[in-house]
């Protein structure tokens, strides 16, 4: 399994050159362990040109027969946002930024200008993340009497490690979050990585919404419209109401939410990328949604 990215900065497609197959194409790379694909994306394209980027929308999965067998590349369309320094090696010797308009004369394979053909179609977007609090500690094993206090467990510790990489893959600047602990210690290490606050909501928390899931659904529609790029950390409980604010902004029902991959049931740590477009009356509409697991293993 591989993830890549495709840049275009300026009207200008990034291509890299390997000396090992003589061939000009997207920068790409193998999982690392774990790794979940956009942070591959992200750190593949880092490794190989020495820019830092961002990600937009998944463009989807490119697959080709190699000796081991099928080989599958996950793709997303990407932003610069640093430029740390090219250095050449075994891997890549030589990048590029090519015209789009002669990129698919430059690019060896055909399937990497129908990558670059499918980032091109897209408008520009900004990422809202649903993420599920991290695993916790089991409610059996809490000693103390209130739940919003129960902490996360050793895994979910190590699940918010990992979320510091996936977050940062699309630039996510913006934090909110349920104020119970597990939510909190969730984000904290990518808060402080950023040096930035997490912007506390009760009508994210399991009482709060127990209480109010319309002030949820307002929470996360306010949310929704600001075009920074936001996490929302929040609990299974209250996923549903989540996702169901967020269709129905974009003219889904109920049942696509039991269907589709609006479907709310996320694993600990798992997450949505909605990847919105704003436009100038004030409307947002969808452009991609995706769905990514963390395992913190």
């Amino acid at each position: 399994m591989a993830a890549g990215v495709v840049v275009i900065k300026d009207n200008k497609l990034l291509v890299v050159h390997r000396p090992r197959y003589e061939d000009w194409s997207l920068p790409k790379g193998k999982v690392d362990g774990t790794e979940i694909f956009p942070v591959t994306a992200v750190r593949e394209c880092d490794e190989e040109t020495g820019f830092r980027v961002a990600l937009g929308p998944f463009l989807g999965v490119d697959k080709y027969e190699v000796p081991e067998g099928e080989k599958h590349v996950h793709y997303w369309s990407a932003q610069v946002r640093e430029d740390i320094g090219f250095v050449p090696d075994d891997e890549v010797d030589k990048i590029l930024w090519v015209p789009v308009t002669e990129a698919a004369e430059k690019l060896t394979y055909p399937e990497d200008a129908e990558f670059l053909d499918r980032a091109l179609a897209l408008p520009d977007s900004s990422p809202l993340i649903v993420l599920r609090h991290a695993k916790a500690m089991k409610r059996g094993d809490f000693i103390g009497t209130e739940d919003q206090l129960r902490p996360l467990s050793g895994k979910g510790r190590r699940q918010s490690k990992v979320l510091i990489d996936a977050l940062d893959a699309y630039g996510i600047e913006n934090l909110v979050s349920s104020p119970y602990v597990r939510c909190l210690e969730t984000l904290h290490r990518y808060a402080k990585f950023l040096d930035t606050k997490i912007e506390v909501s009760d009508s994210l928390s399991e009482s709060g919404h127990e209480e109010n899931p319309t002030a949820t659904t307002q929470v996360v529609r306010e949310l929704l419209h600001n075009p920074q790029p936001t996490v929302i950390c929040s609990h299974r409980p209250v996923m549903t109401t989540i996702m169901s604010a967020i269709a129905a902004q974009f003219g889904f029902n109920s049942s696509d939410l039991e269907t589709s991959i609006w479907e709310a049931k996320l694993s600990p740590a798992a997450f949505f990328v909605i990847h919105r477009q704003f436009h100038p009356d004030g409307s947002v509409t969808l452009v991609n949604i995706e769905q990514h697991d963390v395992l913190g293993e």
